[in-house]
């Protein structure tokens, strides 16, 4: 596959992801709780060696974050590409300038 075959792609299956209900909710502890189902597009597009079962999406960013156990402690990293990108379920906010 082509770069040029490659991009619209990967834009297509961002915005199957797009279509799947997620429905951010907090668990019993008021921290946002894991996604009951990863939509297929983000599966897709995720780089190997990140844990599945535990994506979230930040509110703060609208992308999509996984639990990583690592040997001192546990904590959330952003869900990458296998380019290296960060998964969102949004476009990020530009910065407003002020005139």
């Amino acid at each position: 596959m082509k770069t040029g075959q490659i991009v619209p792609a990967i834009l297509a299956l961002l915005a199957l992801g797009a279509c799947a209900e997620t429905t951010i909710t907090t668990g019993p502890e008021g921290d946002i709780a894991t996604l009951k189902d990863v939509p297929e597009g983000v599966i897709a597009l995720a780089a190997p060696n990140q844990d599945l079962t535990t994506v979230r999406i930040q509110p703060e960013d609208g992308c999509y974050w996984y639990r990583y156990s690592g040997p001192v402690e546990t904590t959330y990293l952003p869900l990458r590409a296998r380019d290296g990108r960060p998964i969102c379920s949004r476009a990020p906010e530009t910065a407003q300038t002020s005139g």
